[in-house]
């Protein structure tokens, strides 16, 4: 249940649910350097595209360097795919966002934000699945020896041995997909079980036509041992990502951290403008020199932006040349939509979110609002959850109405024995599009004859996930900014579509560039406009 004694809260004037006032932190803000690698920019303020995690990023860092600095943000609200959603006192995360990252520096600038608002969270996730004779069951993630015993029992644990042995003994084969991957390291078996359905749901094609390559970088250092190991014997040091304990959540969820660093920029002397959606970068040969959003015209210095690539093609004047936009027209995003239902009684399950393995309902993952943070869920009698849906922008799951989807959200928590249409008290649907940039087969030449254009144009920096086309997670994409902004301040020479957050850097790009598509499918956002 939530905690009785949490502070009261109320709406600032942004519409946005804040904690109750706080002593106030010190900023601290520096001249600018004396040597500043583009003096211009003490004249004309650098423009940052997109108020996600790597615009504010970026934003943040100039103000504190008293650069003169605006962010433009298309939406009404600022954070991206990492914003915090707000209704009647609900607070959703789309997508769940936790925060944990191998980089120093940008753990440092996350507690530098949040300082005691930063809550260190346990992370409890279970996969939801059936047994061969249709019987449900919750899988302790991180895996856990006595969980996987009790719940796998004598005779499933002894199949997945045996598959598991047989796949080490037979001949390999061609490892071309993902199916074939998974299942030479784990067995066929473990791979129905708790491989196959749930990809499927994420990425909206058989895993016979996700390629083997793009397993290998997405599975990061798992196989059956590692995570047998993991399973008796904990994860110390967290060396596996994908099998971490805990984590770091803003109190009243991702949005604050994003709201936080808005407020401190502002404070600094920086602006952020929402409903500023830009519309046209006029260039004067290699250089922006107006910047058209919201019904204003900026002279920037410099740009930073995070807008995907698609979008960046389409608002250029003059236009792009034919390859570029022929380029941009091609790339392709995995959608998603968040149902979040309000329910009459106590949460459904503790864990922070469920992986739903289960090939008879549509939902591929359920969140548990409150177990996040108890400051996410207003009422102590009621329960939240997002129930998560995959998706391409334009296909009959994102068209649905809206009422339709909250009908279908409630008919699968009840499929899946989870709660009663009766508890139901109302729901909200959120749609996300453009949230995973997604690796077809023609991307990494789509994205290098995009990237040569722009480096063509001297005062325009791409960074974060959409804007570098690169499926990762908010660590990076801060990462890229702060690349960006040592760049242009101190005339460093970093490669920011180098950027990597395992390891700062990485030498050799395969991985990165692996994409899980043989076949990729045609959608409907494909044929828009691009600077929609």
């Amino acid at each position: 249940m939530a905690n009785q004694n949490m502070p009261t809260s109320s709406d600032d004037a942004r519409g946005r649910h804040v904690p109750a006032p706080k002593p106030k932190k010190e900023l601290v803000k520096t001249p600018p350097p004396a040597n500043l690698a583009h003096p211009e920019m003490l004249e004309k303020p650098t423009l940052v595209l997109g108020a996600g995690p790597a615009g504010l990023t970026a934003g943040y860092l100039l103000a504190k360097q008293s650069l003169p600095v605006v962010v433009l943000e298309a939406e009404d609200q600022v954070g991206g795919i990492a914003k915090t959603v707000v209704r009647d006192g609900y607070r959703f995360d789309l997508g769940g966002h936790r925060f944990f990252t191998k980089v120093r520096e940008v753990d440092e600038l996350w507690h530098e934000i949040m300082r005691e608002e930063f809550l260190l969270r346990p992370r409890m996730s279970r996969i939801y699945w059936r047994d061969g004779r249709g019987r449900t069951k919750f899988l302790d993630y991180p895996l856990r020896g006595p969980d996987v015993i009790r719940k796998l029992g004598p005779v499933d644990l002894t199949k997945a041995l045996l598959s598991y042995l047989w796949a080490t003994i037979k001949p390999k084969g061609k490892e071309e997909t993902f199916e074939q991957w998974v299942s030479n390291r784990f067995g066929r078996w473990l791979f129905n079980q708790f491989f196959k359905s749930y990809t499927e749901k994420v990425w909206g094609v058989s895993t016979s036509e996700i390629r083997s390559e793009w397993a290998a970088q997405r599975i990061k250092g798992l196989s059956f041992f590692s995570a047998a190991k993991s399973a008796f014997f904990g994860n110390k040091g967290n060396k596996v990502k994908s099998l971490i304990s805990e984590f770091h959540y803003p109190r009243y969820g991702p949005g604050q951290m994003w709201e936080t660093m808005t407020d401190d920029i502002e404070k600094l002397g920086g602006k952020v403008l929402l409903n500023h959606k830009v519309t046209k970068l006029e260039l004067d040969g290699n250089r922006v020199v107006r910047v058209h959003a919201g019904g204003e015209v900026f002279e920037p210095s410099q740009v930073i932006s995070s807008l995907p690539l698609r979008n960046v093609v389409g608002i250029v004047d003059p236009p792009a040349p034919g390859e570029v936009r022929a380029a941009a027209k091609g790339l392709r995003y995995r959608d998603f939509l968040t149902v979040a239902l309000v329910l009459d009684g106590e949460d459904l399950f503790p864990d922070n979110w469920i992986y739903i393995h289960d090939p008879h309902v549509k939902v591929g993952r359920i969140q548990n609002y409150r177990s996040w943070s108890p400051w996410m869920v207003p009422d102590p009698t009621k329960a939240c959850v997002g129930l998560e849906y995959f998706c391409f922008a334009g296909d009959e799951l994102w068209s649905m109405d809206d009422d339709d989807l909250v009908d279908l959200a409630m008919s699968e928590l009840e499929q899946l024995g989870l709660a009663t249409r009766d508890k139901l008290q109302f729901g909200f649907v959120v749609r996300v599009p453009k949230a995973y940039p997604m690796y077809d087969q023609d991307y990494a030449d789509r994205v290098a004859t995009i990237r040569a254009w722009l480096e063509g144009i001297e005062n325009l920096v791409q960074v974060g996930r959409n804007g570098l086309h690169r499926y990762n997670n908010s660590d990076h994409s801060m990462l890229t900014a702060m690349r960006a902004v040592e760049n242009l301040v101190h005339g460093t020479d970093h490669d920011i579509w180098a950027v990597n957050a395992e390891s700062v850097y990485h030498e050799e790009q395969t991985q990165d560039e692996e994409q899980p598509y043989i076949r990729a499918p045609e959608t409907e956002a494909m044929k828009e406009p691009l600077a929609s």
